[in-house]
């Protein structure tokens, strides 16, 4: 016997009770399943009416997840793609700009743990953390070394 077809807000709720989703994610999502008739913005007006779906949590989820590995400039265009933009970006971009220095040594010292004694070794380790989307100051200041700070 096939599984029972589910309705777009039950897989809207299923996708949801996995993890925090953007709107324009759950839309794209849900498309694959629209039928003739589905009005998926009313379906995702209706969650975010309920609070099961927020771009705020979704926003937190995000960073939460991706602030230990990765900088700034990753992660906010990570939001931008998921649709994230004006004040409540701003707002993020702000606040991650306050640890930025710290997630930076962090990183560095998990991957590196010594101050570049070449410039061949300097560049490898500069390039690791702009890969990984850190502001040049943030990088700066993570390849000094973290053990450094009140040497400067």
């Amino acid at each position: 016997m096939p599984a029972p077809k589910l309705s777009l807000k039950a897989r809207a709720l299923r996708f949801l009770s996995l993890r925090e989703h953007s709107r324009q994610e759950l839309a794209r999502k849900l498309a694959k399943y629209a039928e003739e008739g589905d009005d998926i913005d009313a379906l995702l007006d209706l969650l975010e009416k309920n609070n099961w779906l927020s771009q705020e949590r979704f926003s937190e989820s995000l960073i939460h997840r991706r602030a230990a590995r990765y900088g700034n400039s990753r992660i906010v265009a990570e939001l931008q793609s998921h649709g994230v933009q004006g004040e409540a970006l701003h707002e993020l971009k702000s606040s991650l700009a306050d640890t930025e220095i710290d997630r930076a040594r962090d990183i560095w010292q998990r991957k590196f743990g010594t101050v570049a004694t070449d410039p061949q070794q300097r560049n490898k380790q500069i390039r690791f953390l702009l890969q990984r989307g850190f502001s040049q100051r943030a990088i700066m200041q993570a390849v000094k070394g973290a053990d450094l700070d009140g040497l400067e």
